[in-house]
């Protein structure tokens, strides 16, 4: 079918135009039927991506379903999926009428809410079928927008400081994004990222400002997307944006952020940062293995110390994704299928766990640890169903929590046994906070008075958590219904990765040659031919004068 994409990514949009102009009022009924008409429209546009999933070819790891027209002032509307990208834009399909279904309680301007929640849709389903730099730019900031709305007009009593402390720390990593968006057009005349994945961006080191760059262009360019993906992330230490999200954002805000928002800082890694900079992607991943086991050790640390449900949860979310960045800057193929598979399980995962927050919420109006106790005495269908997750956020085998965090450690394991190790702490810490969560949320004995008669989960909420336990179990026990579809895109990207940087190396060894070796040996030339000692000595001294580093002499020295 034709402009599948296009049909998929705005149609919840189209929703979000007709409640806006048709839908009068604040009564009962115009309420419900914002409601619905919101529901329809993610179920619809989850049944549409079914028709892009069943014709999509997972052996192929080229772009499918492209889409590519003439646009704006030159600029193209390219849209396509591969095997990676298909993935979260199934993910967000998935979640979205869950999601809406969580919202079914709200009863405060019910029909902007709805209307921010389709409009965000859309812009989160854009980020990731875009393939062009200047189209995915747009979507990826105006995700901001409806965020910030839903965080600052829905959320608790300090949403404002949470609404702008969230659009700052983004918005300022995605300027820089933008200046080397315009580099990359500079230096390759095109924005079409599938021509930008088979260029070669400069990896020669320069001197900027009297520091000398190693990576040249790739480095600068690698550490503007990073300061963009890893807040969006978040990675330690930019991660203190989230837990304030966390906490004032609604259940249904919070749900889309760990679900799904968080995951563009890892699709970002995987589209722009390891296949685009390889050069500097292994000359940095050092760096970003350090960055990911502090984020694991520290953030699963704080969680053993929080007092708010919510907040221990969204500190559980930035140990994770440490898992996340380790494993794709691994580039081999475990750690970054462990690492997609980690982003797409911690979606259903994550997002079960604060609809789980949010059901007591809703009863008793307080996240508190301590305000709750012996849950299971008058809640245990909801006891059984936050066990499940709790169980899944620690990584419990048949769940697919394992699955990402063991193909992760496999992958890191082959680069650096001391990162494994100390990476390996992190599930013994998420045994640790969330063991204590659970037993002091829901064992014990009922002795606080607001507990008791608080009534166990309806049936509406077990509809919602019901498709989500079915994908935490299916994922658990039958990780190829992932692997094999993102499989091929991931071998394609590794590959690439590692020739890109055989290509690198022998040019750069071969220009050091130049500069050191005629140098070396011009005395000994000197002393058997006449003239000859004179044109390699200018030579020499010519490339030395160019290449003031020789690794050679560093060479011989060892």
């Amino acid at each position: 079918m034709t402009n599948l994409l296009s049909i998929i990514t705005f149609l919840p949009l189209v929703a979000a135009i007709i409640l806006a102009l048709f839908l009068r009022g604040d009564d009962p009924a115009a309420r419900r039927n914002a409601r619905w008409l919101a529901l329809i429209a993610s179920l619809a546009t989850f049944l549409v991506s079914l028709l892009l999933l069943a014709g999509f070819d997972p052996s192929n790891p080229d772009f499918q379903f492209v889409e590519d027209r003439d646009w704006l002032l030159g600029l193209r509307y390219k849209m396509g999926v591969d095997g990676i990208s298909i993935l979260f834009v199934m993910l967000t399909t998935f979640l979205m009428p869950i999601v809406i279904g969580a919202c079914w309680n709200v009863e405060t301007r019910v029909k902007e809410y709805m209307i921010a929640f389709l409009a965000l849709e859309s812009l989160m389903l854009g980020v990731f079928c875009a393939l062009d730099l200047v189209l995915f730019y747009l979507f990826f900031e105006a995700g901001l927008i409806p965020m910030f709305l839903i965080i600052g007009i829905w959320g608790g009593v300090n949403r404002i400081y949470a609404a702008f402390k969230f659009f700052l720390y983004t918005f300022f990593g995605s300027i820089l994004m933008l200046v080397a968006m315009i580099a990359m057009y500079a230096d390759a005349g095109t924005t079409d990222m599938a021509v930008l994945l088979t260029h070669n961006f400069g990896s020669e080191t320069f001197s900027l400002l009297g520091i000398q760059v190693v990576g040249g262009l790739q480095t600068m360019l690698w550490l503007a997307f990073f300061a963009s993906f890893a807040v969006k992330m978040p990675m330690w230490p930019v991660h203190t944006w989230l837990p304030d999200a966390h906490v004032q954002a609604p259940t249904a805000g919070s749900v889309v952020l760990a679900a799904i928002l968080l995951k563009m800082g890892g699709y970002g890694f995987l589209r722009f940062s390891l296949p685009m900079f390889p050069v500097a992607s292994d000359l940095l991943a050092p760096l970003v293995f350090w960055l990911s086991v502090i984020a694991i050790i520290y953030a699963s640390l704080v969680a053993l110390a929080q007092s708010d449900m919510k907040k221990l949860i969204a500190y559980s979310s930035v140990a994770h994704m440490g898992y996340v960045t380790m494993g794709i800057f691994t580039a081999n193929q475990q750690g970054v299928d462990g690492a997609i598979f980690q982003m797409i399980s911690h979606g259903f995962i994550s997002g079960a766990l604060f609809l789980c927050v949010g059901v007591v919420y809703d009863r008793i109006h307080t996240r508190e640890i301590d305000a709750y106790g012996g849950l299971v005495n008058r809640m245990p269908a909801y006891a059984l169903i936050f066990l499940f997750f709790t169980m899944a956020n620690v990584g419990l085998p048949g769940t697919s929590g394992f699955i990402g965090e063991f193909l992760t450690l496999v992958g890191i394991y082959q680069v650096s046994t001391v990162i494994a190790v100390l990476a390996t702490t992190g599930v013994i810490l998420s045994a640790a906070y969330a063991l204590w969560l659970y037993r002091r949320v829901v064992f014990g004995d009922l002795i606080k008075e607001s507990l008791r008669t608080i009534t166990d989960m309806s049936g509406r909420e077990k509809v919602l958590f019901a498709p989500l336990v079915v994908m935490t179990l299916l994922l658990g026990v039958y990780p190829p219904l992932v692997t094999d579809i993102i499989g091929p895109s991931v071998e394609e990207l590794v590959d690439g990765y590692q020739l890109a940087l055989d290509e690198a190396a022998p040019e750069q060894v071969a220009t050091a040659e130049m500069a050191a070796g005629p140098a070396e040996t011009a005395p000994e030339i000197d002393e058997d031919a006449g003239a000859e000692p004179e044109t390699a000595a200018d030579d020499g001294s010519a490339e030395a004068e160019a290449e003031p580093e020789a690794p050679v002499a560093n060479e011989q020295g060892d």
